[in-house]
This record gives structure tokens, C-alpha cells and sequence, in this order.
């Protein structure tokens, strides 16, 4: 698929509310418990702590970073109990936020649409999706750092995306709520729409200011 441009959604904070953890080491603690693994007892220090020396820029599947931490601990969590874990203490509850439905519809008058997400939770996203009012249907590429490999605002988490979309980085508008993260579109040269400032129940009356072509 090929176009002028691009139109990119985040996930969690723009397109929904999904309910996470207060305390995701307890958790996850929880979670390995239910599979017979010996949390250790400073397991909320062992959480904390980086174990994995990644690249800048990098994600760090959230399973990798527990099995990590329960190894610095001096416990081995067999048939895969880590990740079944991390994937079980992240179940999420999902609102669909206001304007997303519509949103979507309207976007897909200007090109292709992708969904690019901030995620180190394998199968997260797609279960996100299956709970929410979005239909995975409505995207030509789902992207999340987990599968990637690279989180935002890395420019290779955007170039990602945009390889699967069809178009140059610099065509991308970029739609989400963290100026910080998302708006790190904006050092690829392309274009960035906090809903912040314009709510997705506004969006489809601005598609026409943002986007650099219809």
C-alpha cells in the first residue's frame, strides 16, 4: 500500500482507557505464585531493578525483565511461567474513549491508518482491541514495542510503523496524549496532534489542517 501520507493512533490514553495495576510487582507476584513459583521475598527491590543492559531506545519485554529479576534472586521459573504471568496480571478492563469509533472512520479518507503503541506486555495490545469498541479491521498496520522492539519516541518505533504503512516518516501525522513520548514524530519531521489540545471528537473537522495531503 502506498499514499502521501499517513495517519498514526496511539493506544492507551488516546483510542482507550484500559485498567491496569496499582502495583504491578505485586502483580505479577501474584500471578507467579498461582503458577508455583517461589517469589523471592525482596521481590518488589528485584521488580525494580534493571537487569537487562538494552540499547537506548530499546523495549524490554516485560516477561524477560521478570524472568531476569527472578534469576538475580536465584530462582528459576520453568514452562514459561513468566510470561503466562505478566500477560495474566496485565488483563486489561477497556473503555473505548469518546470519538474513537468515528475517528477512525474518518481517517481512513486520507490514507492509510496505522496504530502504534507503547507496550512491553506480549499480546496486550491485541487483547486491548478485542475488548474495545476498535476493530483491529480498521488499521493497516498494529505496531506495538514489544513486537518492534523499539519503544517511543525512538524514531525507529515510527519508521517501523511507516515501513508497514507505506509511506516516508515524514508523512505521518501522529495522533496521541503525550507530547514527551508521541510527540517524538516531530524529530522525523512529521506532524504531531495531542488530543489533549484536540479531542478525537474534534479531529475529523481538523483532518484536513494536519494531514499534509487528502
Amino acid at each position: 500500500m502506498s499514499s502521501d501520507a499517513a495517519i498514526c493512533f496511539d493506544l492507551f490514553g488516546t483510542l482507550v482507557d484500559a485498567e491496569r495495576p496499582d502495583d504491578p510487582a505485586s502483580a505479577v507476584a501474584d500471578a507467579l505464585a498461582d503458577r508455583g513459583v517461589v517469589v523471592p521475598d525482596d521481590w518488589a527491590t528485584a521488580y525494580g531493578e534493571p537487569h537487562i543492559d538494552a540499547p537506548e531506545g530499546a523495549e524490554v519485554p516485560l516477561p524477560a525483565h521478570v524472568s531476569a529479576a527472578l534469576r538475580s534472586r536465584g530462582v528459576d521459573a520453568p514452562n514459561n511461567a513468566p510470561r503466562r504471568a505478566v500477560v495474566s496480571a496485565f488483563d486489561p478492563t477497556v473503555d473505548t474513549r469518546p470519538g474513537a469509533v468515528e475517528v477512525l472512520e474518518a481517517a481512513r479518507e486520507y490514507g492509510p491508518v496505522g496504530l502504534l503503541s507503547n507496550c512491553s506486555v506480549p499480546e496486550l495490545v491485541g487483547r486491548t482491541l478485542i475488548r474495545s469498541d476498535v476493530s483491529r479491521d480498521e488499521f493497516d498496520a498494529v505496531v506495538s514495542s514489544v513486537g518492534c522492539g523499539w519503544r517511543k519516541p525512538d524514531q525507529r518505533a515510527f519508521e517501523t510503523v511507516t515501513r508497514k504503512l507505506g509511506v516516508p516518516v515524514d508523512r505521518l501525522v501522529y495522533v496521541g496524549d503525550s507530547p514527551a513520548v508521541d510527540g517524538g514524530i516531530e524529530d522525523c519531521g512529521g506532524t504531531f496532534v495531542d488530543v489533549a489540545d484536540t479531542p478525537l471528537s474534534r479531529l475529523p473537522d481538523r483532518l484536513d489542517e494536519v494531514c499534509p495531503t487528502r
